[in-house]
């Protein structure tokens, strides 16, 4: 069987497609001011079999049902369907994502998750691929959440150097108030069509956001938001931001400040960083009518203005201590001494990730305390090296510690209750003899 233009085509021709997206990027490099009127010409069968070979197969089941290997089983013939339906405009109907609630850091409320059908994040991943290798010619250096090649240590990274470039300053910490909820629909097709005018594109976006959720059986239609979990809701958030925050960042405020400043985000999480308290009052005053242009809203209790400047070098020890500390990507920033005696920005986990990452080991303890011991072992030290690969950084190895001694002691009071037999600490080691658990992986970078 041969796809449209008659060339053969393997399962998955990431080389071809690779092709496409360069192209694409060219064009969006050569006219970093225009619109993009033909992009869906792009994506073709191929194009198709390289978004399903990105997409994870061993995710939640969406409101039809239908798992990866259903899906697999007549793959040829539904991406030519799905592809004929897409391109036609009218004929593909977005349905409904499946909300779930998992817990949120203080353990007592929750966060709405949004899961489409397989054959729509396969949609959503095709139109991803093309928006992102235009986008990715706009986004500053600023941004890093949900890019290719960057992560949450690079921000971490980065806001580490500028700190201690500028020995400290004023952090304006602030959180979006319910950001995927508020995102509103019509300035969100604004912001793409300034870059994107693709009509038959822009109509699969707007079918995606207006969608509806189906929760307990019953479909609703919000008026504004994006469905958290959707595939393509990272790159319109950031789509979005970039327009709302970074650009006007760099290109506003910036230049008007009297000292250096800059901006960490990554998707809707961000600080800015001041070298002057007025700079950093400013902007604080301003921030609330710029996004309330863009119907978003800081949250009035967890956006704050932080002094974060470097305490003086004061050999007696006597005064000039730290100042506050604030909290990003999970970790809590303060100042410290190294090793060599230098103040120096360290970072170590927040407090609310380390108690909601145990609480979910406690709770996965619980339900599975029945299971062989080997079996448990095996999940626990799972859990431990993720644990251990993201927040293993320098200046974090206490706590880490900390993390392994809880979990032990976690694990430990759960394989007690298999029975009526109290589980003594001796017998608790023996146990780890036979079953051990990873130690904590100590980081190797020696900049804190």
């Amino acid at each position: 069987m041969q796809p449209f233009g008659g060339k053969a085509m393997g399962p998955s021709t990431p080389h071809n497609v690779s092709t496409k997206l360069e192209r694409i990027a060219e064009l969006a490099r050569q006219m970093p001011q225009k619109q993009l009127r033909s992009l869906l010409h792009h994506m073709d069968v191929e194009w198709l079999h390289e978004a399903y070979r990105r997409t994870r197969k061993d995710g939640a089941v969406g409101v039809d049902g239908q798992t990866a290997a259903e899906y697999e089983a007549n793959l040829e013939g539904n991406l030519r369907s799905l592809l004929d339906r897409a391109k036609s405009g009218d004929h593909y109907r977005a349905p409904p994502v499946r909300r779930v609630h998992i817990p949120k850091g203080d353990g007592r409320k929750t966060r709405p998750i949004g899961i489409p059908t397989f054959e729509d994040k396969i949609l959503q991943r095709a139109v991803a691929m093309a928006l992102s290798a235009v986008y990715e010619q706009d986004f500053l250096d600023c941004s890093y959440g949900f890019r290719p090649g960057r992560g949450a240590h690079d921000a971490l990274e980065a806001l580490w150097k500028h700190t201690m470039e500028m020995g400290g300053g004023w952090v304006l910490e602030v959180d979006i108030e319910a950001f995927f909820d508020s995102v509103d629909r019509v300035l969100l097709q604004q912001v793409l069509c300034q870059r994107v005018s693709d009509g038959v594109l822009r109509r699969l976006v707007g079918k995606w956001l207006r969608a509806g959720v189906m929760e307990e059986g019953c479909v609703y239609y919000p008026d504004a938001g994006t469905p958290q979990g959707g595939v393509i809701s990272p790159l319109l958030a950031n789509i979005y931001l970039h327009e709302v925050l970074d650009k006007w960042f760099v290109e506003q405020v910036k230049p008007r400040l009297r000292g250096r400043a800059f901006l960490i985000r990554y998707a809707d999480d961000f600080v800015m960083l001041f070298e002057r308290e007025d700079d950093a009052r400013r902007v604080l005053d301003v921030l609330p009518k710029r996004f309330e242009k863009y119907k978003l809203r800081p949250h009035p209790e967890k956006t704050r203005l932080v002094e974060f400047r470097k305490p003086p070098d004061d050999p007696s020890g006597s005064g000039g201590g730290p100042t506050g500390s604030f909290d990003l990507l999970g970790f809590t920033h303060f100042w410290g001494r190294s090793r060599k005696g230098n103040w120096v920005v360290k970072r170590k986990t927040a407090a609310s990730r380390f108690s909601r990452a145990l609480r979910c080991i406690a709770q996965w303890c619980r339900l599975h305390r029945h299971d062989p011991v080997r079996d448990q072992q095996r999940a626990l030290a799972q859990k431990l090296r993720g644990h251990y690969g993201y927040y293993g950084i320098a200046g974090n190895s206490q706590m880490l510690a900390s993390f392994s001694y809880w979990v032990r002691a976690v694990w430990k009071k759960w394989l007690g209750r298999r029975n009526s037999h109290y589980l003594t600490w001796e017998r608790m080691t023996r146990y780890l003899v036979l079953f051990p658990l990873p130690p904590p992986r100590m980081p190797r970078s020696a900049n804190a």
